[in-house]
């Protein structure tokens, strides 16, 4: 991560929220089931502003729902609006393909562009992350100053932590701290998990986004449940390697934003005013190379 420049009162951000619009058609994972129900809608920044207000969350950086170029480019459009919240925009682009460095390119001409997320948790075999043929999109990311967003689940850890081993210049982040099973119990979701991650976290520069682990808990799980998770997080990544986010409106599945707010401010509280101003928006400044005169 970047050297932070934050002043007295850094700027709270929301570095993990998403929009979407069903008529698009490529958000292959959102089908109209009873676990999705709630989220088989249309999400647009007019339903995110109120809780942005109401958490006094200043700006925040959009992150890609559907495995689609074209989608990278309807959520840059969305950040060009001249009221817009949004600071950056975490896209997708065909990393595997042969042309990849031709394309992330491309996408790289827009400024607004801060990073590629291949949806990786949903691939059976995600062993081409460490194939030739990746080796050039790495170099183009990194080459662009690209942020890579990890979004992985436990078993993918060992495959993350070659991968940055093998690419030490490449800026990532691990999405949601690759989504502990916390609903399976503590005997069966801690140790594996948390030894992966300490792993991952004293051996590359990676960082980690405190985000979506309420939506891998039971319903109605409080900071108890959590703070364990966290805790470990804070040991190994430190306040200067986490990135809070809301994973809005996948939170609300289990809660609302305003409460998975309010329990990360509960489950911070021990650190100081100038690490939790890290977490709540420096660092995400940083790793994101964020423009602040958009506000």
């Amino acid at each position: 991560m970047t050297k932070q420049r934050i002043g007295r009162n850094p700027m709270r951000i929301d570095a993990h929220q998403h929009f979407w619009s069903l008529e698009h058609g490529d958000y292959g994972w959102l089908q109209p089931t009873p676990a999705l129900k709630a989220l088989y809608r249309d999400f647009a920044p007019a339903d995110l502003r109120p809780h942005l207000q109401a958490a006094n969350i200043e700006g925040t950086v959009l992150v890609q729902a559907a495995p689609s170029e074209a989608e990278t480019e309807r959520l840059l459009e969305i950040g060009r609006q001249p009221d817009s919240m949004v600071l950056g925009v975490v896209g997708w682009c065909a990393l595997e393909a042969a042309d990849a460095s031709e394309r992330i390119a491309r996408c790289a001409r827009d400024p607004l562009l801060k990073g590629l997320r291949p949806m990786l948790q949903d691939m059976p075999d995600i062993g081409w992350v460490l194939g030739p043929q990746a080796d050039r999109a790495w170099a183009a990311m990194e080459g662009h100053g690209l942020v890579l967003d990890l979004l992985i689940k436990p078993h993918q850890i060992d495959t993350a932590l070659e991968l940055l081993q093998r690419q030490p210049k490449l800026r990532a982040v691990v999405d949601h701290a690759a989504k502990p099973a916390i609903a399976s119990g503590w005997d069966l979701a801690f140790a594996p998990w948390a030894a992966a991650m300490t792993t991952l976290a004293r051996e590359t520069n990676v960082a980690c986004k405190l985000s979506g682990l309420l939506t891998e808990a039971l319903i109605g799980a409080d900071v108890r449940v959590l703070r364990p998770y966290v805790e470990l997080l804070l040991s190994e990544f430190g306040a200067a390697r986490l990135v809070w986010g809301s994973d809005w409106p996948v939170v609300t599945l289990t809660a609302s934003y305003l409460t998975w707010h309010a329990m990360c401010v509960d489950l911070l509280a021990d650190l100081d005013a100038r690490e939790q101003g890290l977490i709540f928006g420096g660092n995400a400044v940083a790793l994101y190379e964020l423009d602040l005169r958009q506000c």
